[in-house]
């Protein structure tokens, strides 16, 4: 350990995970693991998540050593400050993280601390998989259809926050740029007026689309579609699309071809082993995941509509109560659900605790426990198909057991450690 930490501290047992030049992870049987709870409903969801991926990593020869760290509520009261150097430094040197859903006010306070703990540790990839678990309810007449990957570029974009407020003498000074230097005189109205920039870099766009091919490569992916609105804004989002596809055409050889190869040279029927990169309007890709699910797999995009897509596709699986996600860097993961901190319901003991164990499987995974990460889903799966669920599936599933957060934590336990 070479951070001097003022308010965390470092279990005396277990190991830390440890990174080698090539970007591959050392990761011992027991490493230690920083975990922040996360606001709200994270001080019943994450202990319970915390329990039940103890339970995996027994049940496979291992366990993990966690270290609590502190952002937002609990930060504020260890450091009086949302989020301290301490948690950000812990993330960095163990490389491997989980945390709960973190509170964000709505147009005013500070910025999201979600945000600013991926620029601050650079986890320029989202990844949120999205797939319908048995017994889940679920919208559509098909859930099982949706099977998805999504790549969420996080660092630029709109969410980078670079706007200026209504009224202030900073947006003056932007609008007289845009209107005087610029010549967009006859697109700005007259005050008050809010102005956002929207960067979209070559070195971002290219990580991103690299990150998701790499992943569905070594997943067996059908394809990876890059979702834009290049037709509208050509000089951000259409850069996207073309710093994408020559990532594909110039890093990748013959193991990934185009959309237009794939019709052009093989009349439509892909090659075994190969991977089809093809791109899709953000507009039209909100209809082809409901009307199209199947013809989809691995999703590469940009902040904004990776966020709004990713959520749609949730509502197919059963909504974002479930759904897991993940943040990559080199050499980096922090796991965190999809879903807010829903104050109201915190600390209750009945907020649905899927979404964060299978946020753990996804971690569990990128450390390349596998085994321990199967085990996970299917003894949440087990659990929702047989009806022991938390209120919020209780009351759409008929003959249905409401069961506690903590509860339903025991009853994927056991299903565990029958499984194993």
């Amino acid at each position: 350990m070479s951070y001097d930490y003022d308010e965390v501290e470092v279990p005396a047992d277990g190991e830390q995970i440890t990174a080698d030049d090539d970007g591959s992870l050392n990761v011992p049987e027991t490493p230690i693991i920083p975990i922040i709870h996360g606001d709200g409903i994270g001080q019943d969801v994450g202990p319970v998540a915390q329990r039940v991926l103890d339970a995996a990593a027994e049940a496979t020869g291992r366990s993990v050593e966690w270290m609590r760290v502190y952002a937002g509520s609990s930060a504020r009261e260890k450091y009086d400050e949302n989020l301290p150097d301490d948690t950000v430094e812990a993330i960095k040197e163990f490389h491997v993280a989980i945390k709960g859903p973190l509170t964000t006010p709505v147009g005013a306070g500070f910025r999201s601390l979600n945000v600013a703990l991926r620029k601050k540790l650079d986890l320029y990839a989202n990844v949120r998989p999205t797939y319908h678990l048995d017994g889940v309810p679920s919208p559509v007449k098909d859930p099982d259809a949706m099977d998805m990957v999504f790549f969420r570029e996080n660092t630029e974009d709109v969410y980078a926050g670079i706007e200026w407020e209504a009224g202030t003498d900073e947006v003056q000074q932007v609008r007289e740029f845009v209107e005087d230097e610029m010549g967009f005189d006859d697109v700005m109205h007259e005050n008050p007026l809010g102005i956002g920039i929207k960067p979209i870099s070559e070195f971002g766009a290219k990580r991103l689309v690299r990150e998701s091919i790499d992943y569905a490569l070594e997943n067996d992916r059908d394809s990876v579609t890059l979702v834009h609105k290049g037709n509208i804004m050509k000089f951000t989002e259409g850069a996207f699309r073309d710093w994408g596809y020559e990532v594909a055409k110039e890093e990748y050889g013959e193991d990934v071809i185009t959309e237009d190869t794939l019709w052009d040279q093989y009349e439509g029927e892909q090659p075994e082993g190969s991977l089809v990169v093809k791109d899709r309007i953000a507009d039209n890709m909100l209809q082809q995941i409901l009307t199209r699910t199947s013809d989809y797999d691995v999703i590469a995009t940009m902040n904004l509509n990776g966020d709004y897509i990713s959520d749609a596709a949730g509502a197919q699986i059963g909504g974002l109560g479930i759904a897991p996600g993940a943040n990559f860097g080199e050499t980096r993961c922090l796991a965190e659900p999809v879903h807010g901190s829903a104050p109201k319901h915190a600390g209750k003991d009945k907020a649905n605790p899927t979404a964060m164990i299978l946020s753990g499987r996804l971690m569990f995974e990128y450390m390349g426990w596998d085994d321990a990460g199967q085990l996970i889903g299917d003894a949440v799966e087990e659990a929702i198909s047989s009806k022991q669920v938390t209120y919020d599936l209780e009351r759409q599933i008929e003959g249905g057991e409401k069961l506690a957060a903590s509860e339903f934590a025991d009853a994927v336990v056991e299903n565990i450690e029958e499984l194993a």
